[in-house]
């Protein structure tokens, strides 16, 4: 992002423009002079230069302050833009960057790491028998109890609707299976309250090790059929 307008003149030409109004002679520096200061003479610098200079200076502050704010409006606007509108997780696409980064740790480290798939069970009925304020405060509650039961070094996200991802660095597909089963059990422990309503959740899953041959929407997908897979079984008859 580039600061625009007047602001975007190079230093020496604000230098010369500032001293010329001042009624300086701005000479060529040819060494270091320890009697001139930005190319000034002692001689030159009358009080008008003076002032010419520090309001010089005080516009290069102001300058890089604007700078620094602009700055960290734009890496606000970026986490924004890497989140979901929803819940406190990733969206999709942060979470896609961010398999493909641990998939290339993984490779270049030999570090294992997996992908586990997510959905939650029964959202519309939810959304049906209490409205789709109760259907937000499910998925939310699934949201918050995956970030309390993973590791700092763990990634989670939304992928869209009722289904999430959780990226487990130092998994393997045994590990990653285990800590699915637990994190399972962690979002069901407790039904959901809302008002004075309360409803149960379920929650399916599958894993995927992460492997350099599969692309990131390939672990997806996998994982998200393995999570399938096993929501059949899962089914009476």
């Amino acid at each position: 992002m580039k600061v625009s307008g007047a602001r975007n003149e190079p230093f020496s030409a604000m230098r010369r423009r500032a001293l010329a109004q001042a009624g300086a002679q701005v000479r060529a520096s040819t060494g270091v002079d320890s009697t001139e200061f930005l190319g000034i003479g002692e001689t030159e610098l009358t009080p008008a230069v003076r002032g010419a200079v520090q309001t010089l200076l005080t516009e290069i502050d102001d300058l890089r302050g604007e700078v620094g704010r602009l700055k960290t409006r734009l890496a606000e606007i970026e986490d924004l833009a890497d989140r979901d509108a929803l819940t406190p997780l990733l969206n999709r696409r942060a979470l896609l960057r961010e398999l493909s980064r641990i998939r290339t740790f993984a490779q270049r480290y030999g570090s294992p790491a997996s992908l586990v798939y997510f959905d939650l069970d029964d959202l519309k009925g939810v959304n049906d028998r209490l409205g789709h304020a109760a259907g937000d405060a499910a998925l939310t509650a699934v949201a918050e109890r995956l970030l309390a039961n993973v590791r700092e070094s763990d990634i989670v996200g939304r992928m869209g609707g009722d289904e999430f991802a959780v990226i487990l660095v130092q998994a393997d597909h045994a590990t990653a299976e285990a800590k699915a089963a637990s994190l399972a059990r962690a979002i069901e422990a407790e039904p959901l309250q809302f008002g004075d309503w309360s409803a149960p959740l379920h929650i399916s899953w599958g894993v995927r090790e992460i492997t350099q041959e599969a692309e990131p929407e390939a672990l997806v997908a996998e994982a998200d059929a393995a999570m399938y897979a096993r929501k059949r079984q899962r089914r009476p008859g």
